[in-house]
């Protein structure tokens, strides 16, 4: 069946040259394939992870009664909001990764960076996508009414345990709607990683098309349909968790 399979595609290319799914065919092509697709996953569900957990974190300092943290988390949102998630990768890579120190490498004696090109799409990614979300949760906490967290303040909870056990389950019905376009543009910025030379979908796919020119279309087409899925995936996921979370007659 794989034999068939292969030399359908192998055939394909024979009489349509422009048509070349040489990824089908060609073992070593799939596995870059399989390879960027690997990545892309791994960078999406921890820069996923990651701002969804500076949102919570940032969106209870902006309720901090130190108006230095407000301050600061206030300067945090405005300084990834206002500039273009391109320029912070590279400002995070080329900028910040100079200062980085270095460890040895498995040979024994060159110098690998403490952080990779991978962990520095993560964090600038998370940062880009934790500003976003800070602003979410504050909105789904502004949501929750005054009179809700003064009850639990007189009921002896401190200010984190109204936050973590009250304020934040019934701001996270209201935030996910707009949380969950937030993660789906984060999916898609992740091909933004390829300028630091990040082996994600995106970059094998390049470096596909431009060894075998022929691949270019069929790759494309890959590439296109290998993205609605992933962001398919994460839609599905966060509806479902949206409708279980669902409480009638609060927040829609």
């Amino acid at each position: 069946m794989l034999e068939a399979f292969t030399e359908f595609f192998r055939q394909l290319a024979d009489d349509y040259p422009r048509w070349n799914f040489i990824f089908f065919h060609e073992p070593r092509q799939w596995a870059r394939i399989v390879k960027g697709l690997q990545h892309t996953i791994v960078l999406s569900f921890a820069c996923v992870i990651f701002s969804v957990i500076i949102g919570v974190v940032g969106a209870w300092m902006q309720s901090s009664p130190s108006v230095w943290i407000r301050r600061f988390v206030q300067g945090y949102i405005q300084f990834f909001r206002n500039t273009p998630p391109f320029v912070q990768l590279l400002f995070f890579y080329f900028a910040l990764g100079q200062f980085t120190p270095a460890v040895t490498g498995p040979d024994g004696w060159t110098q690998v960076p403490l952080i990779s090109n991978i962990g520095w799409a993560i964090i600038s990614l998370s940062f880009f996508a934790g500003a976003f979300n800070v602003e979410i949760f504050r909105s789904g906490i502004e949501a929750v009414p005054e009179s809700t967290q003064e009850a639990a303040s007189a009921l002896g909870f401190s200010r984190l345990q109204t936050y973590t056990d009250i304020v934040l389950p019934l701001a996270f019905r209201v935030s996910l709607p707009a949380l969950n376009n937030n993660l789906v543009n984060l999916v898609k910025t992740t091909t933004q990683a390829i300028a630091i030379a990040v082996p994600e979908l995106l970059y094998q796919s390049v470096s596909i098309w431009s060894d075998y020119p022929s691949a270019q279309y069929p790759t494309m087409i890959l590439l296109f349909f290998s993205f609605i899925f992933l962001v398919g995936i994460l839609v599905f996921g966060m509806s479902r968790w949206e409708r279980s979370m669902r409480i009638p007659g609060y927040g829609g």
